[in-house]
């Protein structure tokens, strides 16, 4: 394919593409699937507005990778936010949030029948999304694209994981998150933000889920990390006690990467993250790993020899005073989606093979 017109040392163009490259979803070899939908949060919302915020932030970055020849030109394209989605967020969000906050009260039994009714309406929503991503997933894997999706809350992945599991034999998740996210339906929520590892589990396909930077959990879910043999789980106080022994972070990457199969799907919920660096993501939590500490992990996953098949970047809220999380998260959603590219076939990794 003739190389297009970009000018990598020039003004970033807002030309409506992310970080102002030049490929549409049909030209590009990576495609980002946008799922603006914060339903099911269960502290603050705002995640739903981040795909948008990342889109306008990204041209701001300068695409230069040190470790990807011409990185711009591996052929990166989201697809249009679809904004009927955005507003059916808006409106679910305003009855699951009463919801909520009945059962914070002590669910009333008197308001029972009409909170179930809100509960059944935004479980069925929760699948028709589902099956959405689904769709749009598969209809890109078809198409010999390399995808990831850009939440949204962290329920919003589930779908591309069925998709890859139509296609791949068995794979492990590398998650990295504050939160296992491994509650049985939390509060109600089939598709909960905090079940998404639970359904994950589901699928036969996925042979290990292993955790990285978790310190924010229920006794629940820990025993049953602690019962299930494909859960490996590295909580951020033990790195941290590893660290502060003299353990050095390569030493721990190594160990983590073992756990993992060969072909690696990477879910990265941006509170896995010190919330300095995510300040206005819904359930921050203290601790977690600095920017480069977990790319460097995500970059020796790759080292390894191990194939990213797909990831998604999830939690992403827009302050309302500055868009600093929208900067960061488009800057971890453009390194992961470099390295997950680089992760391919010898033969795909050339900026020019395609």
């Amino acid at each position: 394919m003739e190389k297009p017109v970009y000018d990598p040392n020039g003004v970033g163009q807002a030309n409506g593409n992310l970080y102002g490259l030049p490929y549409s979803p049909e030209e590009a070899n990576v495609v980002i699937i946008p799922v603006p939908w914060d339903v099911t949060v269960s502290y603050a919302d705002g995640c739903a507005k981040g795909p948008a915020a990342i889109l306008e932030a990204s041209p701001q970055l300068d695409t230069y990778d040190p470790d990807i020849q011409e990185a711009w030109n591996i052929g990166l394209a989201m697809q249009p936010i679809d904004e009927k989605w955005h507003q059916r967020s808006k409106q679910l969000r305003k009855q699951s949030s009463k919801y909520i906050q009945w059962l914070e009260a002590g669910a009333d039994a008197g308001k029972a029948e009409a909170m179930q009714a809100v509960l059944a309406e935004v479980n069925e929503k929760c699948e028709f999304l589902l099956d959405w991503v689904h769709a749009n997933a598969q209809f890109r894997t078809q198409q010999g694209k390399l995808v990831g999706v850009l939440g949204g809350d962290h329920s919003t992945p589930l779908g591309l994981m069925i998709a890859l599991a139509e296609k791949h034999k068995e794979f492990g998740i590398l998650q990295i998150d504050a939160h296992m996210d491994l509650r049985d339906a939390y509060e109600g929520f089939t598709f909960s933000h905090a079940s998404i590892m639970f359904n994950a589990l589901k699928i036969q396909q996925v042979k290990q889920l292993t955790q990285v930077g978790i310190r924010d959990y229920c006794e629940a879910e820990a025993v049953l990390a602690q019962n299930d043999e494909r859960i490996t789980v590295f909580y951020d106080r033990d790195l941290a006690r590893a660290a502060y022994a003299g353990k050095s972070w390569a030493e721990q990457c190594k160990k983590i990467v073992a756990t993992l199969p060969k072909e690696v799907y990477v879910s990265f919920d941006i509170d896995g993250l010190d919330p300095k660096l995510c300040p206005n993501t819904g359930t921050p939590v203290p601790g977690g790993l600095e920017f480069e500490q977990a790319m460097f992990l995500i970059e020796q996953v790759v080292a390894s020899g191990r194939k990213i098949i797909g990831f998604d970047l999830c939690e992403v809220a827009p302050g309302k005073k500055s868009d600093w999380d929208a900067n960061v998260g488009a800057r971890v959603l453009y390194r992961l989606a470099n390295l997950a590219w680089k992760s391919q076939k010898p033969s795909k990794n050339s900026s020019n093979s395609r």
